[in-house]
């Protein structure tokens, strides 16, 4: 499958809406429209921290998206990239998608000297971590979240 991975732009807005309420889904994250419309703001702010791509098919469709942003890594003296969110559309999953989207982050972390790009997924991810398996090397590191 041909795909052309490119930028978040505000004519994607319908089928970004569908793609990111199909990812808070799989995530079992409860999500309103309001909270779609600020992430979607800050996509479309160049002076907001978070980025986006998608993943479009040669005839126009939209089947993934990426969100990402650069963090520092203070240990290290560096800004590395974490990568927020990547989701393919059921329908396309086994296209490259994921690949390509993530390969796309990794060249803009490149092109801006950022060391890493980081990123999480459930440990029940199975058919995701086959990707992120080959691509990256998965660390022993344990997460916490601590609600403010």
């Amino acid at each position: 499958m041909t795909l052309i991975i490119r930028p978040t732009t505000s004519e994607d807005r319908e089928n970004w809406d569908r793609l990111y309420q199909g990812y808070a889904e799989f995530y079992k994250v409860e999500q309103t429209p309001e909270m779609r419309d600020t992430v979607f703001g800050w996509l479309m702010d160049e002076a907001h921290e978070c980025n986006g791509l998608v993943a479009e098919t040669a005839e126009g469709r939209l089947i993934g998206l990426t969100h990402f942003r650069p963090f520092a890594s203070p240990l290290r003296a560096a800004t590395n990239c974490f990568l927020d969110d990547l989701f393919v559309d059921p329908v396309a999953r086994g296209s490259g998608a994921a690949q390509a989207l993530i390969d796309a982050v990794a060249e803009h972390a490149r092109a801006r000297g950022w060391a890493t790009v980081r990123w999480i997924t459930a440990d029940d991810n199975y058919r995701g971590r086959n990707v992120y398996d080959r691509l990256a090397t998965r660390t022993m590191w344990v997460t916490y979240d601590l609600k403010t």
